[in-house]
Order: C-alpha cells, then sequence, then structure tokens
C-alpha cells in the first residue's frame, strides 16, 4: 500500500505524523512523495484558528477528489480538527473513509488492518518515528502532550485534553533515536514547555532536569527550547541555559498581549509589568538570548488605546521575532461568549501595523548582530547558483529567516560563520570560518557500536 501522509499545524502534530509513518511502515507501507500516487493518503488536520481549520479542509477534500483522479483507493482525517468537529465532517465529505480525533489515534491501524489497506507487521523498526521532510538533521522531541491554561481564546484543551508529561527515560530513549538518525538540533515542543514535570511523580524532575539528561545522555549539537510560559520560566532553568552551550539561547515566549484589560479577559496569567520585569530578567541571566513572542490582535473588546499600549510595549521592549495573528472566535471556550465586536478590517489593519513595527524591530535587533561569531547549522548546501543556506543559534527553524553563507560544507555540517550583514531584514549574510560539528552519516553506515534504543511502551504512552 502506497501512502502519503499530509502533515498541517504545528510541530507537534509533524511529531505525531511521524509516529503515524513508523507504524504504517511497519505494516507494509510504502511512503510516496506525492499525494496522486498514493493509494492511502491520511490528512493530519489542525483546528488552531479559522485559517487552520480552512486549511485542513481544503486538504481533505483535494485528498478527497484524488479517489477519482489519482490513485487513491481510501482517505482517512485524523488529529485535532477532526477532534472537534468529526460529525460535520463526516456528513459534508462523505469521500473520506473515517475520521479520527486526536484521542482516537490509537485505532488508526487497527481501522485500516479491517479495511484490508494494511497487513501484519513485516519489520522490526528500531524506534518509533520516521521522518519525512528535507532535513532529517532538524528534528522535534514532544515532552507532554495537553493543556491544563484557561485562555480565552484557545481550544487547545478541548482538542488535545489535559497536561500530561512524558516519562523522562522515554523521552531521552527518542532523543538518542534521533541523534542515531542524524539530528543535529533537536527542537522541544509542548503546549507549554515550562509545565514539564509538574504532574510527574517525581518532585526533582522538570524541565531543567530534562535539558541536563539531554545534554548528559546525548551528544546533540543544538538543542532549542519551543512554546514556554513566562510564569515557568524559572532562575533555575535561565540557570542551566546560561550555562550549557549546547542549549541554545533562545526562548519562544507567547505573550498574546500588553494592555492589561485584554490579558484579563483572555485569562492570560501576566501582566504588563511583569512580562517587562521578566524579559529583563531573562536577557540580564542569559547575554545574548534571542526572544521571541506573539500577540493575537482583535480580541473582543480591544480599544485603540489597547493596541496602541501593545504597539508602544513591542517598540520598547524590542522583541528579536514576533508572531501575530488575527482573533477568530473558537466554539466553546471563554473567548467565543464574549461579542466579537472588532471589524474583520480592523484586525487586519492592526496585523498589518504589528508586522509593519516588527518588521523594523528585528531589522535594527538583527543589525546589531554584524561582526558576531557564531554557531550555523547548514540547512542546504551550495549550489552554482547561490550559497548555502543556513541558521544560526537565534533562527529557529522555518520561522525566523536563513542565513546565507559561501561554504562548501554539507547540509547538517555545524560550522563556525560571522555574521557579515543583513538582507530583507530577517536574513544574514555570513562568512564561513571552519567546521565545527560535520555533516551526520546514516545511522546503518555509523562506524559507532551504540545499540539503538528500543521503546519501552507503546505509542499510547505518548498520550494519544
Amino acid at each position: 500500500m502506497r501512502v502519503k501522509l499530509v502533515t498541517l499545524g504545528c510541530d507537534k502534530n509533524t511529531v505525531d505524523s511521524e509516529r503515524y509513518l513508523a507504524q504504517l511502515l511497519d505494516h507494509g507501507a510504502e511512503q510516496v512523495a506525492d499525494a496522486e500516487d498514493a493509494e492511502l493518503i491520511i490528512v493530519n488536520t489542525c483546528g488552531f484558528i479559522d485559517a487552520a481549520k480552512r486549511e485542513s479542509i481544503d486538504a481533505i477534500v483535494a485528498a478527497g477528489r484524488l479517489k477519482e483522479t489519482g490513485s487513491a483507493t481510501a482517505v482517512v482525517a485524523v488529529g485535532c480538527m477532526v477532534e472537534r468537529h468529526k460529525d460535520e465532517l463526516a456528513e459534508a465529505i462523505p469521500e473520506v473513509d473515517f475520521f479520527l480525533g486526536a484521542s482516537e489515534t490509537e485505532q488508526l491501524l487497527p481501522k485500516l488492518r479491517e479495511r484490508g489497506l494494511i497487513g501484519d507487521p513485516v519489520t522490526q523498526h528500531p524506534g518509533v518515528r520516521i521522518h519525512a521532510g528535507d532535513t532529517p538533521f532538524v528534528r522535534y522531541l514532544k515532552v507532554s502532550e495537553g493543556c491544563d491554561h484557561g485562555c480565552a481564546f484557545c481550544a487547545i484543551p478541548l482538542m488535545r485534553g489535559k497536561h500530561r508529561s512524558f516519562a523522562l527515560d522515554e523521552i531521552i530513549r527518542e532523543a538518542q533515536l534521533l541523534e542515531l538518525q542524524g539530528a543535529r538540533e533537536v527542537n522541544l515542543v509542548a503546549q507549554d514547555l515550562a509545565h514539564y514535570g509538574r504532574d510527574l511523580r517525581d518532585a526533582n524532575v522538570r524541565l531543567p532536569e530534562l535539558l541536563e539528561a539531554l545534554v548528559r545522555e546525548t551528544s546533540i549539537p543544538w538543542i532549542r527550547n519551543m512554546y514556554l510560559y513566562s510564569a515557568g520560566i524559572t532562575p533555575r532553568l535561565l540557570e542551566v541555559i546560561a550555562g550549557e552551550p549546547r542549549i541554545l539561547r533562545y526562548l519562544d515566549m507567547p505573550m498574546q498581549h500588553a494592555a492589561d484589560p485584554v490579558l484579563q479577559r483572555m485569562r492570560r496569567p501576566e501582566r504588563q509589568k511583569s512580562i517587562r520585569e521578566k524579559v529583563a530578567r531573562f536577557r540580564d541571566a542569559v547575554p545574548g538570548v534571542a526572544i521571541r513572542t506573539t500577540c493575537i490582535v482583535g480580541f473582543p473588546g480591544e480599544t485603540d488605546d489597547d493596541f496602541r499600549q501593545l504597539m508602544d510595549f513591542l517598540q520598547e521592549i524590542q522583541f528579536e521575532r514576533v508572531g501575530v495573528f488575527t482573533y477568530s472566535p473558537q466554539e466553546g471556550t471563554r473567548g467565543a461568549e464574549l461579542e466579537d465586536d472588532v471589524p474583520e478590517s480592523l484586525k487586519h489593519q492592526r496585523l498589518e501595523a504589528v508586522q509593519e513595527l516588527q518588521r523594523h524591530i528585528t531589522a535594527e535587533r538583527y543589525e546589531s548582530r554584524i561582526g558576531a561569531v557564531a554557531p550555523a547549522l547548514v540547512e542546504a548546501a551550495a549550489t552554482a547558483d547561490e550559497p548555502a543556506r543556513a541558521r544560526l543559534p537565534w533562527q529557529a527553524d522555518d520561522i525566523d529567516g536563513l542565513t546565507w553563507i559561501r561554504t562548501d560544507a554539507p547540509a547538517g555540517s555545524i560550522i563556525e560563520a560571522r555574521v557579515t550583514d543583513v538582507v530583507d531584514d530577517y536574513d544574514f549574510l555570513a562568512t564561513a570560518l571552519g567546521v565545527l560539528v560535520p555533516a551526520p552519516v546514516a545511522a546503518a553506515e555509523s562506524p559507532r557500536r551504540r545499540a539503538l534504543p528500543m521503546m519501552a511502551s507503546s505509542m499510547g504512552s505518548f498520550g494519544r
């Protein structure tokens, strides 16, 4: 059975899809790059905001059409959007064979076997994940599932359930597998990474201890923290980040707004004063740290003065990068009970204003990096037409721009580079100074005699 797995939404969905793909290949499926060549198409959906839902629906409909125009004999939709809208989707898109929400994906293989789409396991795959992208040396490691926060705008707890931390030893084994598969950068992800360990029996295991274990038990050169609520960024965590060179000096801290009335209606735990104080403390504790945040414009009741406060705060704090979204009400959330009283046209005007302001701020922040010497991860080797494409420590995968370097180093190498210029406000030019970490060797060809780590438990332990 030829299979195409389409992944939409966040990096946590990417991790889920890699696990599904590993299971499918263990049962004799063959992965194909083009959906038109697939006999089985699985769409892993996102339901975070309206734009993500529309993208998911479009992908499902497109997959359904391939039953007539392509090779597809079966189409399946899974994930977050399905969790919330399963019945409506089944009625609206009958060409889909079945739908499974995020809490039901342990049924995926049994249902496929019932329909004769896959057979019994034919291989003993040593791990639980298969990378399907273009950069196998950049991977994501999900350390928990679900969320206990009650933000008024967010439906993630309704889609993913309450927060559950994964066992430390399981996370370490998975990280070791990713390393053996060639990972040079591992990005830790969760709905709130800083919440890790609070529900575990061992009171001494939190995010700092997880990071220390990853440093101790692997040789992964770059470890990056993504999605941390500022309330959980403790002095101990900052100490670990500042003291370990392999943990990148990067914090992805969702703020969502800066006006206290909006933060209160959003049911956010912070206020403008505490955010200001914490960012100052983070920068003092971790010199050179890059801080990225996100914010939402157009939340119910957002006034012109609220928006001005957000703009003034962004100008004052000077985050390296800011992701901004327009608010859309999500069924079942507290925000959906409020009148959506900010016109869509005004939401988009405010969105564009934040983007333009942050474009200038990022350019200024990045210009301060000119002359810096830093490691750079090569994502794509140089060609006759363009330099190598790389990223510096303060550039997260897929969201923070690129660095262009003249070097012969192959993809997956980490080189030492000197920043020479900023281009198009978000990207860098740099010169190569030498190779720090060579490109990875495939696990099967590796001269190391290290045994592949085996997962001690089923995929169900990861919250599905």
